[in-house]
Formats: structure tokens, sequence, C-alpha cells
């Protein structure tokens, strides 16, 4: 009988993907980092002043800048973290200078080491996050409510304890203080890199920003982080502590604040009580450029470095092209709706089947 024919399978075909597991162009891939965006639009101020205004070409200029940067940067960073974490914080700018004020209140009106005040100060901070915190997991309310409710109680009691204590508004030049010079040294000092002054502020910005995005990409947090931002309720069911991460979130942004209020008052060595009103918005306006959606669940650390960098670049260079600097913040509207749109599109192009 005549043997069977032996019939060699057919040759695969190319697999059948869906949309979501098509492997999208390099480019695509790299343009769907919620950083690109904002790392292109630096870059283009950065040409843009180097044109415009040529002092920005020197080495001193820079270290201003980005002196400047770091200010809003070491906020925008436990900003942009609670906004991937699906809240936001009107509080923030007046917490900067609560701390202040805490700190320099107490240790000038008690005479006691600076230190002491400083500790105190943080305590206050991570007291006034924790609340924010509580209130929000408690009431359900939308943290836009309630840290509003908290940036007008903090408004009133800076301005209001001041001037009881104080009889001004303004605190007392705390320099001659014991333990001032030490606390100036990690808050406040300058350090020599090729004969330029640079302030210690702007190693702490990167410092945290590279812990930030260490916790965001590497640990379990972190991805709590993106969970609770996506959706609470699938992350509540899948094991995720809600409350907890929350709640640190905003006592995080209570760090930034204390953080950001000791640098102010080794500079300065006293405090405006009426100060920090709007920063908050500049500090969400960094996050948002640096590309964290509003709606939580998505975005970066390294964005909003980049973020604050455009506000520093922008701030300083308007002042050393010689322009009204009445323009900086019509400038920072337009860079923040530009942002927003171009990180619609780059989202848009990126998810497109």
């Amino acid at each position: 009988h005549a043997e069977p024919a032996v019939t060699t399978p057919p040759a695969p075909g190319p697999r059948k993907t869906d949309g979501r597991t098509a492997q999208r162009p390099p480019a695509l891939r790299l343009l769907a980092r919620p950083e690109v965006g904002v790392f292109l639009g630096a870059a283009a101020v950065y040409v843009f002043f180097l044109i415009a205004a040529p002092p920005v070409r020197e080495a001193s200029a820079m270290a201003n800048i980005l002196y400047q940067s770091s200010t809003i940067g070491i906020m925008a960073l436990p900003v942009a973290l609670l906004m991937i974490g699906g809240e936001f914080d009107l509080s923030a700018g007046v917490a900067v200078i609560t701390s202040a004020l805490t700190a320099a209140m107490l240790s000038y009106q008690l005479s006691m080491n600076v230190w002491v005040g400083v500790v105190v100060a943080l305590l206050v901070s991570l007291a006034v996050g924790f609340f924010n915190g509580w209130m929000l997991v408690k009431t359900g309310l939308p943290s836009f409510l309630v840290t509003l409710g908290t940036f007008l109680i903090l408004q009133g009691v800076n301005l209001a304890v001041t001037k009881l204590v104080t009889e001004n508004v303004a605190t007392d030049d705390i320099s001659d203080m014991d333990g001032f010079g030490q606390a100036k040294k990690v808050f406040a000092s300058s350090f020599d890199v090729g004969g330029v002054q640079v302030k210690i502020t702007v190693v702490w910005w990167l410092v945290f920003a590279a812990l930030a995005t260490w916790v965001l990409i590497r640990t379990k947090y972190g991805n709590w982080i993106f969970a609770v931002g996506g959706n609470k309720d699938s992350a509540r069911a899948v094991g995720v502590p809600v409350t907890f991460t929350k709640i640190s979130l905003f006592m995080l942004v209570g760090f930034g604040a204390w953080f950001v209020g000791m640098h102010q008052l080794f500079s300065f060595n006293t405090v405006q009580s009426g100060e920090g009103v709007g920063q908050e918005l500049i500090y969400i306006a960094a996050a948002v450029i640096g590309g964290c959606l509003l709606t939580g669940g998505y975005g970066s650390a390294i964005g909003p470095v980049f973020g604050a960098f455009m506000f520093g670049m922008v701030q300083q260079g308007i002042v050393y092209a010689g322009w009204n600097p009445d323009w900086f913040k019509a400038f920072l509207g337009v860079m923040l709706l530009g942002a927003v749109l171009i990180n619609l599109w780059v989202q848009r192009t990126a998810t497109r089947r």
C-alpha cells in the first residue's frame, strides 16, 4: 500500500496582536514617558533665553537659575508624588511660611537654641500634613476643599500669631542665636565650584529628586502611590493600604514645606508672615508641566525637576533679558497651558492603537 504523504505544517504567519500588545515604535514609547515633553520644553526655554538674554551664558547666572529652580523644585517633588496619588494640596505655599514662623518665634521668643525651633517646626509641618490626609480619608471630601480650608486657616494663623507674639508682621532677626551657624550650613549655605557660588539647596533638590525617583520606580510604596492615584477602590481590593498611602503623601508635602521654610528662615534671618500665598499654584504648575495629571495615577519625579527648572529659567531669564518682571506670571500661564496641551497630545499619540 502507498506510504501516507508527509505534509509539513504551514509556516507560522505573523502573530495576531491587539492594540495593547502591539510593539509601538521606540519613538512613540519614548514620547509616552511623562518627562519627555517637559524635557524638550525646558531645553527650548533654555535655548530661547541663551539667545534673548546674553548674561544667561555666564556660569554665575546659571548658578542663580539653578538656585531659583531648587526652591520651587524641592516642594514640587512631594506635590508631584501627591498628585500621582490622586490628590493635591492648596496649603503647600503657606505651610512653608508656617514652619519658618514656628522655628523663628520659638527660638527667639523663648531664647532657645535654633535647633529646638527647627525640630518643633518639623513636627508642626508633619502635623498639618497628617491633618489634611486624615480629614480627606475620614470625610471623603475632595482634597481641593480640605486643603483650601487648611490654606485659609494657616494664612490667618500666620498673620495673627506673628502680630500677637512679635507685635509686628515679621519675626525678629535670629542670626545671633545659638545653633544658627550650624543650621545655616545645612539649609542655606553656599559652596564654591570653579569660582562660582552654588547654593546647597541645589544639591538637596537633586538628592530628593533621585530619592523620589527610586521610591516611585523601585519600591512597593511607589506602586501603592500609582495604584491609589489610578483607582483607590481597586487598589484597596488588592490589599493596598490606601489610608496610610494618602496620609503619608500629605505628610511628605509637610516635610517639603518644612525644608523650604527652614531654607527661607536661615537665608534671610527673618520671615514675613503674609508670604507664601500663591506659591502652592507654582508648585502644582511645576508638577503639571512635569507631566503629572490632575486625575492622578500618572507622572514621574524627574518631570517636575525639569518643570521647576523651566520656572527658574523664566523667572531669572526675564530679569537677565531686562524685561519687565511683571510678565513672569503671564509667561508661566502660557507655559502651563502649552505643557498641558503637549502632554495631552503626547498621551493620545502614544496610546493610539
